[in-house]
């Protein structure tokens, strides 16, 4: 059995079971990877398996902070993920290039905004308005706001130190229409009222959700399989050293509790073929790479199997992904984040003014939905009062039926479109990555 490289002396662990109130639970353990430990390791991956799976059913999963204490050089995990390479097989050798020639066409293409005609067009800003970009990215969407309106303030959020940056610099192009802010969706609140903006003030709030081509174009990062890193997909970067990465997810949890994570939030129907994979390959060695973990989930799979699953544009799509955006959501609580920054948005949005919301998979896109529609985003289903009678449910009422057939008109927001917004051919041409990208836009009441 290989050393595990990775020491850990306290292990902090946040799990939400409501997302409008979280429980701290506290975990002291001691892990390590030799046999003097192994007792321990086992014992507190199964609490933590049953504090997951408990958490995972709600789908209200918040990772908080894990706190640790990493004792290892890069030297070392050189060492250690060459021997894992050498431990595959000459089929996983093989695919670990990952189908290049896609995949680096869009890598090759500058930064591009999603949708950005739409975002423009729906948000619809005028002179003197207040604008807040919760995702500011490479600013491409601010960008476009001040090229449509220039007499405007756009009040810059990102969790990501790179994208604040970004907006510190095109602030001095914008001195009086751009201020940067960083921090996640749930400090929004603050950020904003130490920035003087009052809750209620707001015209216009754009809400991206998911992960931004700088994040997936830096190996370093840890957020593609494309290119070999280090294992992290930490949207904060370092800014908080002790939450974990997604090398510390893989490496820490059980099959079961793998397997649960993939199946919420990588909807993969392979999840316990894929967690079984893993397992025991870090028995072996520890994961700690991007295009490691690659291989492994593609040894899952017969050679035929690797990219028979298509895109949107029909083209191939290795069997990993939908594992990577898995380990990605849970290390960053996406799902949460997008709930409190939906919430945060209608707070500081003045009646009539506009939220743009983009997503780019199915759970996001559920998310706000749902949160549109007046619908508690933390309920486990939204049974109608049919649904109810059929399932032979006693607890329903007149006031059920009068809320079931009342549901839109009771809603706090009004949909700006008909239908939900999707991509133009011409946009999918353009920028590939922005295909399955959904566009929800609402005026509040």
């Amino acid at each position: 059995m290989g050393e595990y490289p990775l020491h850990r002396m306290l292990s902090l662990l946040q799990i939400q079971t409501n997302m409008a109130s979280p429980l701290i639970l506290l975990l002291v353990c001691h892990l390590g990877w030799p046999n003097y430990s192994m007792v321990l390791f086992r014992y507190s991956c199964r609490l933590y398996k049953r504090l997951l799976l408990s958490s995972l059913e709600t789908s209200s999963i918040n990772v908080g902070i894990w706190a640790r204490n990493i004792h290892s050089s890069a030297e070392g995990l050189e060492v250690t993920y060459e021997y894992g390479i050498k431990k595959q097989t000459m089929h996983n050798h093989g695919v670990q290039k990952l189908h290049q020639s896609a995949n680096d066409e869009d890598c090759r293409r500058p930064h591009i905004p999603v949708m950005v005609n739409e975002v423009v067009n729906c948000l619809s800003p005028q002179q003197g308005q207040h604008m807040l970009d919760m995702t500011f990215g490479a600013g491409g969407h601010t960008t476009a706001l001040l090229q449509k309106v220039t007499d405007i303030t756009v009040y810059a959020l990102d969790r990501d130190p790179a994208a604040y940056k970004i907006a510190q610099q095109l602030s001095e192009s914008y001195p009086k229409q751009i201020q940067a802010l960083l921090g996640q969706f749930s400090q929004a609140e603050t950020l904003l009222i130490s920035a003087g903006v009052e809750p209620g003030t707001l015209d216009g709030v754009l809400l991206d959700a998911g992960c931004s081509s700088m994040q997936l174009d830096t190996p370093e990062r840890g957020f593609s399989l494309r290119k070999d890193g280090p294992l992290d997909m930490r949207m904060d970067s370092g800014r908080y050293p002790d939450m974990p990465t997604a090398a510390d997810v893989v490496n820490a949890l059980d099959q079961q509790a793998l397997a649960s994570i993939l199946r919420t939030y990588g909807e993969e129907r392979h999840a316990k073929k894929i967690a079984s994979a893993v397992v025991q390959a870090r028995s072996i060695y520890p994961i700690t790479r991007t295009q490691q973990l690659a291989s492994i989930v593609a040894g899952a799979f017969p050679a035929g199997a690797l990219y028979a699953r298509k895109d949107l544009l029909q083209r191939p799509t290795h069997v990993a992904t939908k594992t990577f955006q898995a380990l990605r959501i849970f290390v960053n609580d996406e799902l949460h984040e997008l709930y409190v920054g939906l919430k945060i948005a209608e707070k500081f949005l003045k009646p009539g003014g506009r939220l743009v919301a983009l997503s780019f998979h199915s759970l996001e896109d559920r998310v706000i939905k749902r949160f549109l529609q007046g619908i508690d985003v933390s309920e486990k289903s939204n049974l109608n009062i049919r649904q109810k009678i059929r399932q032979g449910q006693k607890n329903y009422s007149e006031q059920d039926v009068e809320e079931f057939s009342s549901e839109k008109s009771n809603a706090r927001w009004t949909s700006i479109q008909k239908k939900v917004l999707t991509p133009q051919a011409a946009d999918v041409q353009e920028n590939p990555r922005g295909r399955s990208a959904k566009l929800r836009a609402a005026i509040k009441l």
